[in-house]
């Protein structure tokens, strides 16, 4: 053979094997993800979210800060250091800091992993910016404070989704700083809240004051006659609590009031749980958007997972609806580990697609599948 043909050989060789590697990567690459195991999907969806960064006002708002919930959460259950990695990174990004507006709980939202990195010992964590945010928040005079009947924003925390961003934050920082005064505080505009916005005959919150009904021709309803109740707005309600009774002293006394209304709305949630897991957008009207969503279903299926967990719900009566929810939550992950079937910013029920990612939803997946593996290893023991 001469050097020609030789030459030709090993180039075709080359080739062969060139084209075996690109096989081989693309396989993994299009692996189904329902093929990995529940730590590879949660790592997937981190490393794909972190390299797909999204939010909707700055990197410090609350879109990141319910993501960075469930990035501390999926650490706080699995040890790996690549979700604390990814913690540190974003609070040297945002120097420590909350976004710029005092008054909005939302803004409160990314304090949650600052304090959850200084409970962990990383040096460098910075808390003054929180310190501020939360005097302020808590004290320092707006117009929503005032109690002016004629507006929606009639409150401090006049949406439901306020009852994510800011207790458990106020929790958690009560019991850093061993001071129950921010245990009543948090109680205080809590309380305000739920006497605005809780409907005690459907066991669920209005998202804000455009979806109570007063009684009148002004009443928003579905087109099947009943009340509008948000799937994600429900979700933050009580995925909030189930981070907030985590922090809760035990012996705090108005913690009964936060373990029976988390109960009140657990047994409501089990009640409406679609067939397939996941819970539609329209929480009375499933028929409105008949598709499963991942933001709500994630939070969902992480409260009522901690639930179990805890003790505090029966696991024979809700195993069974968050295995169902979960194992539906994986399907809406693609491939290259995005999360999908997320409905986008609002406020209301609105549809979403395999395509409709957010970085929330991710870190409702996360938070879920963190409280679900727990599950595991205990019912593994």
């Amino acid at each position: 053979m001469n050097y020609k043909s030789k030459s030709a050989v090993l180039l075709s060789f080359a080739a062969f094997l060139m084209t075996v590697i690109i096989c081989l990567e693309s396989c993994q690459t299009n692996l189904d993800p329902l093929e990995w195991d529940n730590q590879e999907a949660m790592l997937k969806a981190l490393e794909w979210q972190e390299a797909n960064p999204i939010f909707a006002k700055d990197p410090s708002d609350w879109t990141n800060g319910a993501y960075y919930t469930g990035v501390s959460k999926a650490h706080q259950s699995t040890k790996d250091d690549k979700y604390l990695n990814a913690l540190i990174q974003m609070g040297i990004r945002n120097e420590w800091k909350p976004w710029e507006r005092f008054y909005h709980a939302d803004d409160l939202t990314i304090c949650s992993s600052y304090l959850y990195l200084r409970s962990q010992g990383v040096d460098g964590v910075d808390l003054q910016p929180t310190d501020t945010i939360i005097q302020q928040h808590l004290y320092k005079p707006h117009p929503w404070k005032e109690g002016n009947k004629d507006v929606v924003k009639q409150i401090l925390w006049w949406w439901c989704d306020a009852l994510f961003m800011a207790p458990p934050v106020l929790t958690t920082y009560a019991k850093m700083k061993n001071d129950p005064v921010y245990l009543d505080m948090m109680h205080r505009y809590y309380m305000k809240t739920y006497e605005l916005l809780f409907d005690e005959e459907e066991n669920l919150f209005a998202r804000d004051l455009n979806y109570v009904w007063k009684g009148d021709s002004t009443d928003v309803k579905e087109a099947n006659g009943k009340k509008v109740f948000w799937s994600r707005g429900n979700g933050w309600v009580i995925g909030g609590l189930a981070l907030l009774l985590e922090d809760l002293p035990s012996d705090y006394e108005n913690r009964t009031f936060y373990v029976d209304l988390y109960k009140t709305m657990a047994g409501r949630l089990l009640e409406i749980q679609p067939d397939d897991g996941l819970w539609r957008t329209s929480l009375l009207s499933p028929e409105s958007f008949d598709h499963g969503e991942v933001s709500g279903s994630g939070f969902y299926t992480f409260a009522l997972t901690w639930g179990i967990n805890n003790g505090i719900l029966e696991k024979e009566t809700y195993e069974p609806a968050v295995t169902k929810a979960w194992k539906a939550l994986r399907t809406c992950q693609k491939s290259d580990g995005m999360v999908g079937w997320v409905q986008n910013i609002g406020a209301e029920p609105k549809p979403a697609s395999h395509d409709s990612w957010q970085n929330y939803g991710t870190g409702a997946f996360l938070l879920a599948g963190s409280e679900i593996i727990k599950l595991n290893e205990k019912n593994n023991q």
